[in-house]
């Protein structure tokens, strides 16, 4: 098949493929053009939309997250079940980043906006890949468990709206895992797993290098219609995260990665 020719082509590729191998593949080949200047961008010339719905496998099966069973680490069922879990949500990251490339590429905004997702959008295709490799070097594929089908809700609420993306991917659902990623790097670490742990370690550092890119670019662009970042945020999650913020929260690497408590303390009310 011929390499796109452009950002978002390749953008457009990787979200419709089903086949997450051939995702990563794509997500690595597209940010080394990139990189290398030997891409267009794309936005203006190529009117095709993006997919509506990410390109998937047959498995796993996907069910609504209150349908998902209930999962532990003990013992390997556990952790494979956990890790397969990760493995799920790394794969939407991919379909997740690429959109916001491809959907919002012909939005006017400095040059390093696209590098930084880019970068992103590499950072979770390698994300997917480690945790691939640490699922079958614990005797499973992806695919092998259920799934939830809730996290592309996100991009089909925010499809619209560059800064509504920025305010409930980045600063929402990946902030939530600079919340918990350090308890489950101890929780495998107790039960022997250095493995698991040393994936999970190179995921929460890029996690903070993910929402630091958030942060910046939700106040550039509030900056940009003189609005209050932390009242603007307020507003968009109200409107569309239906979850609700739980603590406890990593207050300190939030706040270095410049989501500070202003933004989040005041959005606990939703949880009632």
């Amino acid at each position: 098949m011929t390499a796109p020719s452009s950002l978002v082509g390749f953008a457009r590729r990787i979200v419709a493929d089903p086949d997450p191998d051939a995702k990563v593949a794509y997500a690595i080949d597209a940010a080394r053009a990139w990189r290398s200047r030997s891409l267009s961008l794309g936005a203006r010339s190529d009117l095709r939309p993006m997919p509506d719905r990410p390109g998937r496998p047959e498995r796993p099966l996907l069910l609504a997250p209150r349908n998902m069973p209930k999962r532990s680490i003990a013992g390997l069922r556990g952790r494979i079940a956990l890790v397969h879990s990760l493995a799920h949500i790394e794969l939407n990251a991919v379909d997740l980043t690429w959109d916001l490339v491809g959907r919002f590429a012909h939005v006017s905004m400095p040059g390093s906006f696209i590098d930084d997702w880019v970068q992103v959008g590499l950072e979770e295709a390698t994300h997917f890949r480690m945790v691939s490799d640490r699922l079958r070097e614990l005797g499973s594929t992806y695919g092998d468990l259920p799934a939830h089908d809730g996290l592309w809700q996100a991009a089909q609420d925010t499809g619209h709206s560059l800064i509504a993306r920025i305010a409930i991917i980045p600063l929402v659902l990946e902030a939530r895992g600079l919340d918990v990623t350090p308890g489950m790097i101890e929780r495998m670490r107790d039960v022997g797993d250095e493995a698991t742990a040393q994936v999970l370690e190179v995921i929460y550092c890029d996690e903070r290098k993910h929402v630091a890119f958030g942060a910046k670019w939700f106040r550039y662009l509030c900056g940009q219609e003189s609005k209050s970042p932390e009242l603007e945020f307020h507003r968009l999650v109200r409107l569309y995260f239906k979850g609700g913020l739980k603590p406890p929260f990593n207050d300190k690497a939030r706040s270095e990665a410049g989501l500070t408590p202003g933004f989040y303390k005041p959005l606990c009310s939703l949880t009632g």
